[in-house]
Formats: C-alpha cells, sequence, structure tokens
C-alpha cells in the first residue's frame, strides 16, 4: 500500500497533473461538502475503535483487584478445623491409687475435636508489600505491552491517510488535464471548420480525453477503497464526500518516546521485585494466634468428658530452606536484567537506522520538491507556447498531448513529492513514539 507503487500504476496510465496553486483553489466535487476528518481525530478514533484497546480496562481492574487482594493479607484470617479419631490404643495407668473418692481417668479410643483459630500477621518479612508493588508494575507493564501492540495502527492510519490525500490531489489534476484537453479539443475544431486542419487532430483529442476519463474512474474507484477501509478502521462514516484535511508539516522530534522503552524498564523492574521477594522469603515471619475449641479431651488431662478450651499465643516461623537456592535465583534475574539491557540497546540501534533513512527521504523530497517548481515553471512555458501554436494550424494535435502531458507530469511529480515528504515526516514522528502522544494527549 505503499505510495510509491501507487504512483506508478498511475503513471502507467498517462495521467497529468495541473498547478499545485490552483489545486487548492479549484471548485470540485472532491471534499467540499461533508464531514472534515484530521489526521490527528484519525488516530485517536482508531485507538478507540480498535478491539485490543478494551482490553486496557480490564487490565487497570485486575491491577485493583490484585492490589486489593494483596493488602489483605494484613487482615486476620479465620480458619476452621475438626477432627474424629479412633485410636487402637490410648493413654493408662498400671497402677490404681487407694484413695476414697478418687479414681484414674480412663480415655476412651473415639476422640472429638473441633476450633475456630484466629491468625493476625505481625511480622511477615515484606510479603505483602512486595505483592502489592509487584500488582502495581504489573499493570504497568501490561498497560505498555498494550501501546507496544498498538504502535503499528498508526502507521495503518498513515498509509490509508496519506494515500486518499493524494488520490484526491491527483484527481483534480485529473479535471485539469480534461479542462486543457478540452480547450484543445476546441480550438481543433475551429481550424477543421476554417479548413485548415484535419478532422483527425479533433478525433486524437478526443481520444485522449476519453483516455483521462477513464483514469478518472479508475482513480475514484481507489479513493473509494481507500476511504472505505480509512472508516473502518477508525469506526466511523468516511465516504466520498469527507474532507481529509491535509496537516502542515510535524516539527521533527530528536527525542525517542517509543513505548518499547518503557516496557523493558518495567520488565526490569520485575526482575527487582522478584529479587526483593526472594530476600523476604527468607525472613522470619511473626504473628498472633487465638484458638478456642470443644472436644473430648480437652485440655486437663485428666479429664475424659467433653469440655471447652481456648488457647493464644505468639508464633514465629523461619524456612531456613530458601537459602540453598536464593543465590542461583538472584543470578538469573540479573542475567535477564542484562538481556533486557541488549534487547533495549539492540531496539534503539535499529531506530536509529530506522530514522536517519527517513531523515535522508525527507531531505531527498525537499530537494526534489524545489526542483520540481523550476520543471513545472519550464514546462507550463512550454505548454503555453503549444497552445497558440495549435490554435493557428502551425502544430499538430500530437505533438500539443505531448507537451500537455509533459507539463502534467512535472505536476504530478510535485504532487507525489509534497505527499511523500508529508508521511515520511510522519512515519518518522511514529518511528520516534511522538505521534502516540497526538492520538493519547
Amino acid at each position: 500500500m505503499k505510495l510509491q507503487r501507487l504512483n506508478k500504476g498511475l503513471v502507467r496510465r498517462g495521467l497529468a497533473f495541473a498547478g499545485v496553486v490552483m489545486l487548492l483553489a479549484l471548485p470540485g466535487a472532491y471534499g467540499q461538502a461533508g464531514r472534515r476528518l484530521t489526521i490527528t481525530a484519525a488516530y485517536q478514533q482508531a485507538r478507540q475503535n480498535y478491539p485490543l484497546i478494551r482490553q486496557r480496562d480490564l487490565i487497570a481492574r485486575s491491577g485493583s483487584y490484585s492490589v486489593i487482594n494483596a493488602s489483605r493479607g494484613y487482615l486476620p484470617v479465620l480458619s476452621v478445623n475438626g477432627q474424629a479419631t479412633y485410636q487402637s490404643t490410648v493413654t493408662s495407668f498400671p497402677f490404681s491409687i487407694p484413695v476414697p473418692g478418687f479414681s484414674i481417668p480412663k480415655y476412651s479410643r473415639d476422640q472429638y475435636k473441633i476450633n475456630v483459630q484466629v491468625d493476625q500477621v505481625i511480622y511477615d518479612g515484606g510479603l505483602i508489600s512486595n505483592q502489592r508493588q509487584t500488582a502495581r508494575t504489573t499493570e504497568t507493564e501490561q498497560q505498555q505491552s498494550l501501546e507496544v501492540s498498538l504502535y503499528t495502527l498508526y502507521d495503518r492510519v498513515n498509509q490509508l491517510y496519506f494515500g486518499v490525500l493524494l488520490i484526491t490531489e491527483q484527481l483534480r489534476q485529473n479535471d485539469l488535464l480534461k479542462s486543457d484537453i478540452q480547450n484543445g479539443i476546441d480550438k481543433a475544431k475551429a481550424l477543421v471548420a476554417g479548413g485548415t486542419a484535419y478532422r483527425s487532430s479533433v478525433d486524437e483529442l478526443t481520444a485522449q480525453l476519453l483516455q483521462a476519463e477513464q483514469a478518472r474512474i479508475d482513480l475514484s474507484a481507489e479513493r473509494k477503497a481507500y476511504l472505505g477501509m480509512l472508516g473502518l478502521l477508525i469506526g466511523a462514516q468516511v465516504d466520498e464526500n469527507t474532507i481529509l484535511e491535509k496537516p502542515a508539516l510535524p516539527m521533527l522530534s530528536v527525542e525517542i518516546s517509543r513505548p518499547e522503552i518503557q516496557l523493558y524498564e518495567d520488565q526490569k523492574k520485575m526482575d527487582d521485585l522478584q529479587v526483593e521477594l526472594l530476600k523476604a522469603q527468607l525472613r522470619p515471619r511473626l504473628g498472633l494466634f487465638a484458638q478456642e475449641g470443644y472436644g473430648r479431651p480437652g485440655l486437663n488431662p485428666l479429664s475424659n468428658a467433653f469440655a471447652w478450651y481456648y488457647i493464644g499465643g505468639v508464633k514465629l516461623s523461619w524456612n531456613l530452606g530458601g537459602w540453598y537456592t536464593f543465590k542461583n535465583q538472584k543470578e538469573l534475574l540479573m542475567i535477564h536484567q542484562k538481556t533486557l539491557d541488549i534487547q533495549k540497546e539492540t531496539f534503539l540501534f535499529n531506530t536509529a537506522i530506522t530514522r536517519k533513512q527517513q531523515l535522508a527521504d525527507i531531505e531527498k523530497y525537499r530537494e526534489l520538491f524545489k526542483n520540481d517548481q523550476a520543471i513545472i515553471a519550464l514546462r507550463e512555458s512550454v505548454k503555453k507556447a503549444a497552445a497558440a501554436q495549435l490554435e493557428n494550424g502551425i502544430l499538430s494535435a500530437h505533438d500539443y498531448i505531448s507537451q500537455l502531458n509533459a507539463e502534467d507530469q512535472a505536476r504530478q511529480n510535485l504532487i507525489l513529492h509534497q505527499i511523500q515528504l508529508l508521511q515520511e515526516a510522519y512515519n518518522y514522528q511514529n518511528t520516534t513514539g511522538n505521534l502516540q502522544k497526538q492520538a493519547n494527549p
């Protein structure tokens, strides 16, 4: 869908073009009525309409729930436990105490226990805090990854938007070309009526007019197709009456604001949080607990009756097994960070190459534009002389058409280079990541 490829097809059709200044003032049917659309609005609407953008809200909601869930780790934890067991043997005493009113208890082999326990974290080594930071960073990373996925969207808008602009200008040029040909037909008819020219001159010019009309039909169909694709992309009604405003040449920024750069930083931050998690897992945990239960036997070892009981205190736990793998796991995370640094450096290197090529193309189109203006001035002078010679019967219709095509081809090149300059400038802005600021201010 490149503009160069589109232009080559149009050149083969033998199209010619009129003056650039006259284009903007020419009344016609191309974009003279209907809604107006700017390229900035197209970027914004394309973002809003793209199905993937709906994932942004889901990512935000998921991140919010993850942070809330992590924060609830500081709340007391209530648990209910129960068991019923039958034992093959129980505690018994192999003696008796001959004391009146006192007997050694006999324990039942079926025993029952149910209790409710409440645990409260006092110190967890930083695990909960790490989980909350990880949830927030994960959300940021996912949002940035979404921006990376949306990056190619702006390039597609550029291709369609500037493609429509080019075809619209070429249609206007086609109208002026037909006007010049019709002017030649009128002069040739006058010569034929005066007996100073052959009818074949009128026929040759009429055939050229029909070819220009065929080119107009072809261009109109292509413009309609481009507008339809643009409309689907931005999710709005875009038809032949929609006015696509030609954007101004943007100020080229040297700052790189691509979403990939921030994504690399977010991924490195995730590795830092993983290192902190490893450290937190090596620290002891301290908490309070309280338990109330009912069962047989209770806490009294000399009673075999069902009884209520409660117990509470402080609980300390410290798992030292993490020390075995801590060093290797940390080293793996450091290796991953170095890999990310290399990927970022490679990305910036490739981006710099692309920028350099685009800047060279922009400068090329500027120089071509200057030459186009000089060529047009010369071709226009030759065409005026040819028109006068045709009117005086000293130039053939075929030679007149050749001069028309030569001038209009020069104007065609001017328009092409203008649009190419604009598109390459906006492509450059996209390469540096500054179009995203326009689409998502």
